[in-house]
């Protein structure tokens, strides 16, 4: 399985080793996942998603099931 945000789509970035010589090599900024449980009430059942830091903020803020159906419409779901 590959370290992408299941809900926000989220990869890898790619760029620089920056040395005090300034020599560049090539490096990854990978993202911050956590794999997470979450409880919908709605369908009174449990999910596991592989996401980001940041939207997990999100979804503490909107909650769940706004985050699942914004997902949905734009068709990362």
């Amino acid at each position: 399985m590959s370290r992408v945000c299941e809900i926000s789509g989220k990869r890898a970035q790619f760029g620089n080793n920056v040395s005090k010589a300034l020599n560049r090599t090539r490096r990854r900024f990978e993202v911050n996942l956590i794999k997470k449980r979450f409880y919908i009430p709605e369908e009174d059942k449990w999910i596991t998603l592989k996401v980001s830091t940041s939207v997990l903020k999100t979804i503490n803020r909107k909650g769940i099931a706004a985050v699942l159906k914004e997902a949905k419409a734009q068709g990362v779901l």
